[in-house]
């Protein structure tokens, strides 16, 4: 298994990472990684074929969000580049049209056990209008005297979402968790989606920090990526030098 860790210098560079893990997994290396990705709003294609989408793309760059249109389907996320985490683990695969729902559920199953150890009681599924609707989300309620935003009315708000990108040979399962700081998301979310005319509550997006888990991005880092090596014993590579 290789680990990559950091955030390499630029938004390209950094997604490039990607590719980089899946030529591994086609040799028949798993690759992981983990990290707090730059500031930016990420597309899907499905929003790219909206008659909106050039005015949800000039709508992040207002509120100091670049753009960029990501190689899976799904809606718009967003990183603010210091709370917002993504995670991703490419795995070889023999035959592209099977095993994608085992994939997601291990995934699930490893981000279910590190929130479990951060302390978030996190539940699947998702509130309706979320960011990135999809059948593989976590949510949780907002929790009493909890640091941060979102309330503590127990009202299940959206932490993480996942999506899959496949190949022949290799396939890279990945997604978003909301540290802290969804005020901020809240407000570049809303005005992506009103631009595409694709329906989003604002209120759905919850946080770790809302559910009681710590506030250290780089502690949800480390137990995440834990989580997702599991047993393995990985090599390291750096992608910020």
């Amino acid at each position: 298994m290789r680990l990559f860790r950091g955030r390499a210098s630029t938004i390209a560079a950094d997604r490039e990472v990607s590719d980089r893990m899946l030529a591994l997994a086609a040799t028949g290396e798993t690759a992981v990684r983990v990290w707090i990705p730059h500031r930016q709003v990420a597309f899907g294609r499905r929003d790219a074929r909206l008659e909106g989408y050039d005015r949800a793309r000039a709508a992040a760059r207002e509120r100091g969000f670049p753009p960029v249109e990501r190689s899976v389907g799904g809606r718009a996320v967003a990183y603010d580049g210091e709370t917002t985490i993504a995670f991703a683990r490419a795995e070889p695969v023999e035959d592209g049209r099977r095993g994608i729902g085992d994939r997601y559920d291990r995934l699930v199953r490893d981000l279910e056990g590190a929130l479990e150890n951060l302390g978030v009681d996190a539940t699947r599924g998702e509130p309706p209008d979320s960011f990135c609707p999809g059948s593989h989300s976590l949510s949780a309620g907002s929790v009493d005297g909890a640091g941060g935003e979102g309330g503590t009315d127990g009202t299940e708000r959206k932490l993480a979402g996942l999506a899959q990108r496949v190949r022949t040979d290799a396939a890279l399962v990945s997604g978003i968790l909301v540290v802290d700081g969804r005020s901020g998301l809240a407000g570049v979310l809303e005005a992506v989606y009103a631009a595409l005319a694709v329906p989003f509550d604002p209120e759905s997006i919850g946080s770790v920090v809302a559910a009681g888990g710590p506030s250290d991005p780089e502690t949800v880092v480390s137990t995440l990526e834990d989580a997702l090596v599991g047993d393995a014993t990985p090599t390291f590579e750096r992608v910020d030098r």
